[in-house]
């Protein structure tokens, strides 16, 4: 079967809300054939819907995109800026999920979609949801030093209440996901905490578990939300004198919690933001955070 493995979904706003713009948001996969080798370097045809409800909801917004991927197998596309198939994603109520991002692409560029993938958003994505449902009262920020680290994902959940992710302030030198190659069915991407909890002869879950109660290895997800607020992140560590997350080096890789298989794990580039698979027992910055 051919498949297509979503990396990150609803990252960025950028669009400004004052200007009556449509809005987007980021979303990255990694594509594969039926003989799991990566579609490099590539033209691709798109086809994206938000869906409403369940993996098999009411698309309330489709459009299509022709991107290309990149030497990993990477294809980046905003949606909100294809060529609009129906609805209207600026009008979208973010409050009304959950949402799901369907992704039906053709490897040759057109439209004969054979590969396709469905993930939820698993949070509303934050401006999105303030512009879009007026949502106010938010009494934290992006960048905010709360909690023992910075805040850089923030939304409100089913609760009304509002939630985020926290980095922490410093970070181990490179260590090993795993001492051995051991299955140990860390495979949520989205749940780093559960992945950690898991962890078993690993000097990177060793390292964490020393900060103290609360903090884990972030998953592939909350790496890329990090990845992609940066900036928030970047500016409240450096107000603070803290550690700033490795960025300038070809070795500024850090790895997340969500295993592939007994000998892999994923990891994120912070040079690029490329994610990949890569041997447990090579040696990748390690930085926690939390959840509140």
């Amino acid at each position: 079967m051919k498949k297509i493995y979503s990396i990150l979904a609803g990252l960025l706003l950028t669009a400004s809300v004052f200007a009556q713009a449509p809005q987007k948001m980021s979303y990255q996969a990694v594509i594969r054939n039926t003989s799991n080798a990566l579609i490099t370097s590539t033209p691709v045809g798109m086809q994206i819907s938000v869906l409403q409800g369940s993996l098999t909801g009411t698309a309330v917004y489709v459009e299509t995109q022709t991107p290309s991927t990149n030497a990993n197998g990477l294809v980046s596309v905003e949606i909100g800026g294809g060529t609009v198939v129906s609805g209207n994603f600026s009008t979208i109520n973010w409050a009304n999920g959950p949402y799901f991002i369907k992704t039906e692409t053709d490897p040759t560029g057109g439209t004969a979609y054979t590969i396709t993938g469905t993930n939820e958003l698993m949070s509303v994505p934050y401006a999105l949801n303030a512009a879009n449902a007026n949502v106010g009262g938010f009494t934290h920020y992006l960048g905010e030093a709360f909690n023992g680290g910075i805040i850089y994902y923030l939304y409100k959940g089913s609760d009304g209440l509002e939630h985020g992710l926290i980095v922490a302030l410093t970070e181990s030198t490179p260590l090993a996901w795993q001492t051995t190659g051991t299955l140990v069915n860390a495979n949520r991407t989205e749940d780093g905490a559960y992945n950690t909890a898991l962890m078993t002869g690993s000097s990177a879950a060793a390292y964490i578990a020393t900060l103290g109660t609360g903090w884990y290895l972030p998953s592939v997800d909350e790496l890329g939300l990090l990845f992609y607020n940066r900036y928030s992140a970047q500016k409240g560590l450096r107000l603070g004198g803290n550690t700033l997350l490795q960025w300038n080096s070809l070795t500024a890789w850090y790895w997340s919690s969500s295993e592939y298989d007994a000998s892999y794990a994923f990891r994120y580039s912070f040079l690029d933001g490329v994610a990949d698979q890569n041997i447990k027992t090579t040696a990748c910055y390690v930085r926690a955070v939390r959840a509140f």
